[in-house]
């Protein structure tokens, strides 16, 4: 298992202009599964804010999905600190609606999202990834040479990562990825560890998972159990 390969990323440079030329796409969307006001918190991937799940968001509350982001701006890639952040807004929501929540999370989004379902599974219901990395951190992605560039040691995060699956998920996940991903290996995103997990598999680059028809028509049932 290795980083994307270069022709892979340069489909994610072509991505935006893919997106431009079917909107319409979006107007056809499954519309026969109900979320009856679950409430659903999204986690954007890193660099990404709160205005990168909007299509997600826009979709879901569509459904009758009651959504929140996480109210920690843009995704700068520090697990460990804004691992406790989250759940404390996690437990204020949850304590208001007296009801725990979905999460749904994008590329770096997810696994934060898997982390705070393992460390407070009490505030959470499910979990959703969209090509997440679960195993390795940076090392299995196009981010891993600049990352060791600044001296960040890749083989010590992928170990602290592995170390955490000795705390075991305790609830579902269902995780979409695409073996066109080119920021994500794609391999990286397979989770061979916990107990109640599925892969969904889509087509598609990384960067316009968020925005895609086949990501966007699976995340209903997938919240409300498939």
């Amino acid at each position: 298992m290795g980083a994307p390969r270069r022709r892979q990323l340069l489909g994610e440079l072509l991505t935006p202009a893919r997106l431009a030329l079917d909107p319409a796409q979006y107007r056809r969307l499954p519309r026969d599964i109900e979320g009856k006001g679950q409430p659903v918190m999204l986690i954007p991937g890193l660099g990404a804010g709160p205005g990168s799940m909007a299509m997600i968001r826009r979709y879901l509350r569509k459904r009758q999905f009651r959504t929140w982001d996480w109210a920690q701006g843009r995704n700068g890639g520090d697990v460990q600190s804004v691992l406790p952040h989250v759940a404390e807004r996690l437990e204020t929501l949850v304590k208001e609606l007296d009801r725990p929540f979905a999460l749904v999370g994008w590329s770096l989004g997810g696994f934060i999202a898997r982390e705070v379902a393992r460390d407070r599974p009490d505030l959470v219901s499910r979990v959703v990834t969209i090509g997440s990395p679960v195993l390795g951190g940076a090392k299995y992605t196009s981010l891993a040479g600049p990352y060791k560039r600044r001296g960040a040691q890749l083989d010590d995060i992928e170990a602290t990562i592995l170390n955490r699956y000795d705390v075991p998920l305790k609830r579902p996940v269902r995780a979409i990825y695409s073996e066109d991903d080119g920021i994500v290996s794609w391999q990286a995103t397979i989770d061979r560890f916990s107990t109640d997990v599925k892969h969904i598999r889509v087509p598609g680059p990384h960067v316009g998972l968020g925005f895609s028809k086949r990501v966007l028509r699976h995340l209903p049932a997938l919240l409300v159990g498939d």
